[in-house]
């Protein structure tokens, strides 16, 4: 089995994003988002095992970070996250056996993807995160149960408040990249990762990219009006079954925030903790990890929908 990957270009109306890509070209769509601070690369794992399964996996390298566009409106926040998806499984011709996996950020995007386009997925699963709603709700509710919980994430949260603030996050840059990767994978050798996502983020303008996600999520002057369909559709209920995958040591966000994903999730979902792992579950243990990715969402199948959809943009290989 080939396990390195290829490239791969995918132009979309907005902008042009750069991949990685494991499997036959013609096989079902295994697309596979990383997130913050991370690269494409953190599937060096799990894309070959899904390719080896007849699917066409394809890891882009999310909008800001490098070698993929920043784009030229600026736009970071949840919703033009959500339409980079859209545009991704139109360009490169899939269809509704596509399955989505996502890994923090990237678990966020599936989570607003499953709500906003469930008809080009069969499958989504969240690592590392859990689906918005259930996250939303614990912060929102106000039950006293959900008290201790918040109050033992909150302080966890704290570099999403540095993100806030231009100036600091960016005095800090580098150094902050460095520090989560200490805090969230302690005992884990994380020195290849480290180099992929600094190679991705390798000045100011991409780790500003970077962190303008952030900024996207809460402050609505990082909004643009031309995602409000998809902005809307961000923290809505899941339509496609789910699986979601937390680490049972995860420092960055807590275990208990998915206690009850399943709630918020569709029947045939499954959710699941990894002993002994922490925020980079998939790479801290990718054989328990991948083992449930691929238990849920099986091998490709060849049978194609009935009513295939018309299709847009282009890529090149």
């Amino acid at each position: 089995m080939t396990t390195e990957p290829r490239t791969l270009t995918v132009r979309t109306p907005e902008l042009t994003l750069r991949a990685l890509t494991w499997g036959p070209e013609d096989g079902p769509l295994a697309l596979l988002l990383h997130g913050f601070p991370d690269s494409a690369t953190t599937w060096r794992h799990l894309g070959p095992l899904l390719a080896a399964q007849g699917w066409r996996v394809v890891a882009p390298y999310n909008r800001g970070y490098a070698p993929s566009d920043i784009p030229a409106d600026g736009s970071y926040q949840l919703g033009a996250l959500i339409g980079d998806v859209v545009d991704i499984h139109d360009a490169l011709g899939a269809d509704g056996r596509a399955v989505l996996i996502g890994h923090d950020w990237g678990a966020a995007i599936a989570s607003g993807v499953s709500h906003h386009a469930p008809q080009r997925f069969s499958s989504v699963v969240l690592l590392a995160v859990p689906p918005l709603p259930a996250v939303v709700s614990l912060f929102r509710t106000p039950r006293p149960k959900n008290l201790p919980l918040v109050l033992r994430q909150l302080p966890r949260s704290w570099y999403m408040s540095v993100a806030q603030i231009p100036v600091l996050s960016q005095l800090f840059g580098e150094r902050l990249i460095r520090l989560l990767w200490a805090l969230w994978a302690p005992g884990y050798d994380y020195r290849q990762d480290l180099d992929a996502v600094l190679n991705s983020l390798p000045d100011k303008a991409h780790r500003r990219a970077a962190l303008s996600y952030y900024r996207a999520l809460w402050n609505p002057l990082y909004r643009r009006r031309k995602y409000a369909e998809e902005q809307r559709a961000a923290f809505g209920r899941a339509r496609v079954r789910t699986l979601c995958v937390h680490g049972a040591a995860d420092t960055c966000g807590l275990v208990d925030l998915g206690a009850h994903a399943l709630a918020f999730l569709p029947a045939e979902s499954r959710a699941c903790v990894v002993p002994g792992t922490g925020h980079f579950l998939h790479l801290e243990d990718p054989d328990t990890v991948n083992r449930h990715v691929l238990e849920f969402v099986g091998p490709a199948p060849t049978a194609q929908p009935a009513s295939p959809r018309r299709i847009h943009g282009t890529h090149t290989p």
